[in-house]
């Protein structure tokens, strides 16, 4: 007689996510990313109550009328309890209003809709850089001075790329300001007015990051190219190309996707002082300058939608790495 398993063992959530690695895989991914914007939202909360003092009346100024202050205070919500508050900003978040600016009364989420696109646009193409520079720089490196070739060349690539990565991307901002544009006068000094604006700083933003990158990459493609596939792949005589471009770098790659995706989102929060160089209209310099003018429910919607952005791209470093390997989703389940 066959024994029948319970029924209360059959067909469970826990049992259905062991029998499905990738389940389990998007459950926990899922959880931590919930977890991690609660996290965001709430410390993005509570910028605008641990600031010493009253936030309204620092942004209207010493001078204006108490009752103007406390008729500010009133429209914004602050007269009230802070669990109210928190369960009020909590539901904002959820329907996408984040509240408006003490300067302008403009709605916070209006003001990121508009300076959003630019900041994208600047870290975007600045990764686009970074990858189309590092992969074929570093992996070029590995495969010419593997096995201990070219010492000369090691050395100088090595000496270059830690001095390039070291330099601020402010600084080299200003550099290309003074050069390109200042002395060479080829390219706008600032502003997003066209195609050439954007040259200076993306290379600004790019150019450090794809030093570091390049560097990641020739270690690992070194580490590839000792692996027993790509003896292997020798061993069948196939073209040297075959074996770089089709073996080695793959794998070489899939070890580097996790710095990229970090280095997306250095490149999000670089763009913060690089706008403010080149007078980028982005979040960059929307931040800035609402915390100069203590605009706070301002810097609390940018702060968010940076954590998030950076949050998003971790999951999607994530998302390409079990892709690339699979392996790594079942030994994680």
């Amino acid at each position: 007689m066959t024994a029948v398993a319970p029924a209360s063992a059959v067909g469970t959530p826990s049992r259905r996510m062991a029998d499905n690695p990738w389940l389990a895989f998007a459950v926990r991914r899922t959880g931590r990313l919930l977890v991690s914007l609660w996290v965001l939202v709430t410390a993005s909360f509570l910028i605008l109550h641990l600031i010493p003092g009253d936030p309204v009346r620092a942004a209207l100024g010493p001078t204006a009328p108490a009752a103007l202050v406390a008729a500010r205070r009133a429209s914004l919500g602050l007269d009230r309890p802070l669990w109210e508050q928190y369960v009020d900003y909590l539901r904002g978040v959820l329907t996408g209003d984040l509240g408006s600016s003490l300067g302008s009364s403009l709605p916070v989420s209006r003001i990121i809709g508009q300076r959003l696109p630019a900041t994208l646009e600047l870290a975007l193409l600045a990764f686009v850089v970074v990858v189309a520079l590092a992969v074929p720089i570093g992996a070029g490196m590995g495969v010419l001075t593997r096995g201990g070739r070219r010492r000369g060349g090691e050395l100088a690539f090595s000496s270059a790329s830690t001095v390039v990565g070291a330099v601020p991307d402010f600084v080299l901002g200003v550099g290309f300001v003074y050069v390109f544009s200042v002395t060479l006068g080829w390219l706008p000094v600032a502003g997003r007015t066209g195609p050439s604006s954007y040259v200076l700083p993306v290379l600004a933003l790019a150019v450090g990051p794809a030093a570091a990158l390049a560097r990641i990459v020739r270690v690992e493609m070194l580490t590839a190219l000792r692996s027993d596939h790509v003896r292997t792949a020798r061993a069948k005589r196939l073209p040297a190309w075959q074996v770089n471009l089709g073996h080695a770098l793959p794998h070489a790659l899939t070890a580097s996707i996790t710095l990229g995706g970090l280095l997306l989102s250095a490149l999000v929060a670089g763009t913060v002082l690089v706008e403010n160089v080149f007078s980028w209209p982005g979040l960059g310099s929307t931040i800035v300058s609402s915390i100069l003018e203590k605009d706070y429910p301002v810097v609390q919607g940018v702060v968010l939608v940076y954590g998030a952005g950076v949050l998003l791209v971790n999951l999607a470093v994530d998302v390409v790495l079990s892709l690339l390997d699979p392996r790594s989703v079942i030994r994680e389940s």
